[in-house]
């Protein structure tokens, strides 16, 4: 989760002046929602949904 928390704030650093390199945010963003997946997948194996 730190991982996902960092790439939050680099990609907030990269576009806050409004000059930045798309393909970078884009790869990062990309990133972000990959970890982001991976992190639901281990909460789901974790704490499995309860059919009650």
């Amino acid at each position: 989760m730190a991982e996902h928390r960092d790439l939050d704030d680099v990609i907030a650093r990269l576009t806050e002046d409004g000059t930045y390199n798309q393909v970078q945010v884009q790869r990062l963003k990309k990133r972000k929602l990959i970890l982001k997946d991976e992190i639901t997948e281990l909460e789901n194996r974790l704490l499995p949904d309860i059919i009650a």
